[in-house]
């Protein structure tokens, strides 16, 4: 690399002065050559769902990307959300990271504008006699020439898109993982409940076996087998109730709370979802997927990075002017008329041999922009992927919860006839309990499928990405976006 500056004094003459003006306007022109555009990205997905639910009844309500958790109808539920959204950590770190970037965003055509600088320091001369001071004010500009600047513009916008995309991937995380933690704490204290229910019906016919073996009615074995019933039910309590304290702890957590909220500890109606439609489509994917946005943004990257490394092929061009003035500090005087020096021209960097490094850097970030464009592919078809996952999920959690709720009715129905031959003396109360044991069974075995159907809900609507965008704030995306690209 040699550098080749251009000064002159005060007063230059018309040719001189004419060859400069012809440099910088020659440069101008140069100035937005060389960019790299982003490669256009493929958008070829299904037109439909493969696993979609069959058509659903007229009035099912659709869906609320946004806002789908409030299909569940709960509003301590919400409550809790818009909490998390407003206290959560890891949202604050990201809208911290956010602000960082558009922030450095709305600044990325500095390096490209006219600096201004002051220096001032004492020099000595070669016979070591006298010392001068030196007050300089200097004046550069690099216009970034070959699309250097365009490039730095692109890898702001990267930047800024990647930390967006961060915060919304974030709140998707934080949302889904809230729902999920309140609908596992209200299923474990549904499966408490039932199970403290069939360990009294256990230790009923415990009771009564003991009774029917004494007055030699039943066998002997029917206290053991009783006594073990009893002690298997009870043995599924203590992970039960580990699971609703696990649960709690856990949106404790998500909520930046130090303990959880006694208040949460209190039974409440496990949430119930019902017939639901999904509006969303395949390529909706492409606009709202936090990690298909982040892949979209690394492409751009990528694409910036192989435009700076193809400006660094060409001379480096820039401009400046400075004043220098020499004063002696030891005689107290200026030396000479020449101690006030004006000085002005382009600066040129020019590349000439480097055994071929400046070459390697271009064709290693050509070969990264062809990396990242397969990344981006192979996010969008994970992104389908989770999300067909998910709604198969659904749609089998649905029938199953169907299914045990045939199964619960009907048994339901059978404990009850048997409750009317109770009530006509032609049963006993320990053949009742049989039937009231499986009936509970049953309901337990749907309250779970039912917990287990809200959790493939919250699923899907985390494959899809579905979570509240983060308010509007002192420094819109849109804003600092345009900065950028001007």
């Amino acid at each position: 690399m040699i550098s080749v500056p251009h000064r002159s004094t005060s007063a230059l003459p018309f040719s001189r002065a004419g060859a400069s003006v012809a440099v910088a306007a020659l440069m101008l022109a140069l100035a937005g050559c060389g960019g790299m555009p982003p490669p256009t990205l493929p958008t070829d997905l299904p037109a439909a769902w493969n696993h979609a639910a069959p058509a659903v009844a007229p009035g099912t309500p659709t869906v609320d990307l946004q806002s789908w958790w409030k299909l569940l109808g709960d509003p301590q539920l919400d409550r809790l959300v818009d909490e998390a959204l407003a206290q959560n950590f890891d949202v604050a770190r990201a809208g911290s990271k956010l602000r960082q970037a558009r922030r450095l965003a709305l600044r990325a055509d500095a390096p490209y504008l006219p600096t201004m600088s002051a220096n001032m320091r004492s020099v000595q001369d070669v016979s070591a006699t006298d010392s001068y001071l030196h007050a300089s004010l200097d004046v550069a500009w690099e216009p970034g020439l070959f699309g250097m600047r365009e490039s730095a513009q692109q890898m702001a916008k990267a930047e800024l898109d990647t930390s967006e995309a961060a915060l919304q991937a974030a709140r998707v995380s934080v949302v889904a993982e809230v729902v999920h933690q309140y609908l596992a704490l209200r299923g474990a204290q549904r499966q408490t409940a039932l199970l403290e229910r069939l360990l009294a019906i256990d230790g009923r016919a415990l009771d009564l076996s003991g009774v029917r073996a004494r007055s030699r009615v039943g066998a002997a074995s029917e206290s053991d087998e009783a006594g073990a019933r009893r002690a298997q039910t009870a043995a599924l309590l203590p992970p039960s109730r580990q699971a609703a304290v696990q649960a709690s702890q856990a949106l404790a957590v998500l909520l930046g709370r130090t303990a959880p909220d006694a208040a949460w500890m209190q039974p409440a109606p496990q949430p119930r979802l019902g017939a639901v439609a999904v509006a969303q489509l395949p390529s909706d994917l492409l606009r709202v997927r936090p990690d298909v946005r982040q892949a979209e943004a690394a492409v751009l990257q990528a694409a910036g990075e192989l435009g700076v490394a193809n400006a660094e092929l060409y001379p480096r061009i820039s401009f400046g002017a400075s004043y220098l003035y020499a004063f002696n500090i030891t005689q107290n005087r200026r030396a000479s008329t020449t101690d006030q020096i004006p000085a002005f021209g382009p600066f040129i960097d020019l590349p000439l041999f480097d055994w071929g490094l400046r070459r390697a850097r271009a064709d290693a970030r050509g070969q990264a922009l062809q990396a990242s464009v397969l990344a981006y592919r192979q996010t969008v078809l994970q992104g389908v992927s989770e999300a067909e996952t998910a709604l198969s999920a659904l749609v089998q959690q649905r029938e199953r919860l169907a299914h045990l709720t045939d199964a619960s009715a009907a048994l339901e129905r059978r404990a009850r006839s048997q409750r009317s031959l109770l009530a006509s003396g032609l049963s006993s109360d320990y053949e009742q309990l049989s039937f009231d044991r499986s009936a509970l069974q049953a309901e337990a075995e749907r309250s779970a499928a039912q917990a287990a159907q809200a959790l493939a809900f919250v699923d899907l609507y985390k494959a899809l990405g579905g979570a509240p965008l983060p308010p509007a704030e002192a420094v819109p995306v849109a804003s600092a976006s345009a900065e950028v690209a001007r």
